[in-house]
């Protein structure tokens, strides 16, 4: 493969499609250049799964080269190949969640977001990995097997989007979608150098037609939603600005739309920041990731921002509380079809048939009382930002771990009760609705480390704004 095909996938997401788009470089050439590097790359990283045949992608390339020929673009995306994530319905593809009971499903719809790349001019070639049914943040499942650290491959890739992130880091791919529920984008874009956005709630439609086979409830289900992720600021806000917006699918989803496509340069002087840390006390910490992230939050004072200590006031054992028993709610519900049904359940992990088990135990009541301990949480976090800007709290509690290992049973000398508890430090922005993203701070011990910003209600533009001049000072 010519050094050509290697500056191609060195391309940026918006330099990518600005020059399909001008002609420079053919959509027949972008995808020869990437698909060189994922045979490259990505059976030792397995990242991306499902791979469509090499003759059927140039071939849909080449139909997209002979659209812009008539003058015709599809959008930003057109041309790019793109693999999303296992979880979202692919019409066409086979999507399994990552679970061996639907290792041959096949939807005969596309997501509400998987259209919406499609419609942008996407070319999908395959899948990210993703564990099964994206439950625990390190990706692997029996399907597929283990997606590897692209900086470390010893080590976890993170997850539920773990695919994602390392296809991204490793340049197998432009850009990237993922999804977030307890930091399925935020925890691997930290642990392989990448940007994951969360957006608010009812920002990105989170539904899936009926016709897909894997429609769930659009009416109660608040905690996951999807979102972008990016090697760069820039390219996230493109594609935030194809996955936002009102479907009639989605009825919680957002109906005023919102331009993310411009300038984000602006000045951040007077910006506040408010640093929870370690939640003072509560939160188990690897001690080294720790010390790492105070380094890292000085970032601030160098793009105008003021940095101060801050605490939730609430009651976070409730908020922990909290999470659990609507967790349980949804994740219960949703694997309801396979746990109650012996065949499908033996083929759960010990993870999912938990979770099913979880949601057993709780009452109407035990739901409401949650619903009003999240209100209380969001209404305590509308307090610090009647002072700041935005919140910052780390983006994991620990640095990656041995890829053999499923989870971590013990973080900074305390013993971890649940599967997920090291992940904690997530669910504050998804309980409350806020936006939030994990941008790269730094090393520890070469391992890739990631800080959480999380914004006001709906603010995601001063958010990528943010992150936009923290990505401008560490390149500078």
């Amino acid at each position: 493969m010519s050094s050509e095909a290697t500056t191609i996938t060195d391309l940026s997401a918006c330099q990518l499609s600005r020059a399909i788009h001008a002609k420079h470089i053919s959509c027949v050439e972008v995808m020869q250049a990437y698909l060189h590097r994922i045979h490259q790359l990505n059976p030792s990283y397995n990242a991306l799964v499902s791979l469509r045949p090499d003759a059927h992608c140039l071939q849909v390339a080449a139909d997209k080269d002979a659209l812009l020929a008539l003058g015709h673009s599809q959008g930003w995306m057109h041309g790019f190949p793109q693999a999303p994530k296992d979880l979202t319905a692919t019409q066409g593809l086979v999507t399994t969640m990552g679970f061996r009971g639907m290792a041959t499903h096949v939807p005969t719809q596309d997501s509400v977001m998987a259209a919406r790349l499609r419609a942008a001019g996407a070319i999908f070639i395959g899948k990210s990995n993703t564990p099964e049914f994206g439950l625990g943040s390190h990706t692997f499942n029996s399907v597929f097997g283990t997606t590897r650290n692209a900086i470390d491959p010893s080590k976890s890739a993170g997850g539920s989007s773990g695919g994602a992130a390392v296809a991204l880091a490793l340049k197998l791919l432009p850009v990237a979608d993922g999804s977030d529920m307890m930091g399925s984008l935020r925890n691997p874009a930290a642990w392989n150098g990448v940007y994951g956005l969360r957006p608010s709630m009812g920002r990105v439609p989170y539904g899936t037609p009926s016709g897909s086979g894997l429609a769930g409830d659009v009416f109660f289900q608040q905690l996951g939603t999807e979102g972008p992720m990016g090697r760069c600021v820039e390219d996230m806000a493109q594609l935030l600005a194809i996955q936002a917006g009102f479907d009639p699918h989605a009825p919680l989803s957002g109906q005023a739309p919102i331009d993310f496509t411009g300038d984000l340069s602006a000045p951040l002087a007077g910006k506040r920041v408010a640093w929870l840390g370690n939640l003072g006390g509560y939160l188990a910490l690897e001690p080294e990731l720790a010390k790492g992230l105070e380094v890292a939050i000085q970032r601030f004072s160098s793009i105008g921002c003021s940095l101060e200590t801050a605490q939730l006031d609430i009651d976070l054992a409730s908020v922990w509380q909290s999470w659990l028993t609507l967790r349980a709610m949804t994740v219960s519900g949703n694997l309801a079809h396979f746990a109650t049904h012996p065949k499908w359940r033996s083929l759960l992990k010990p993870e999912a048939i938990w979770e099913y088990e979880q949601g057993q135990r709780y009452t109407a009541q035990n739901v409401h009382t949650a619903s009003v301990t999240r209100s209380q949480l969001l209404a305590a976090c509308l307090t610090v930002f009647e002072k700041f800007d935005f919140i910052a709290l780390p983006a994991t509690q620990c640095m990656p771990f041995d890829i053999h290992q499923h989870w971590p049973t013990t973080l900074g000398g305390r013993s971890m009760d649940t599967y997920h508890r090291w992940m904690e430090c997530t669910i504050y922005a998804t309980l409350a609705g806020l936006p939030a993203m994990s941008v790269p701070a730094g090393l520890v011990k070469g391992l890739p480390l990631g800080l959480q910003i999380i914004a006001k209600p709906q603010a995601e533009w001063a958010l990528l704004q943010l992150a936009y001049a923290w990505q401008n000072s560490v390149q500078h």
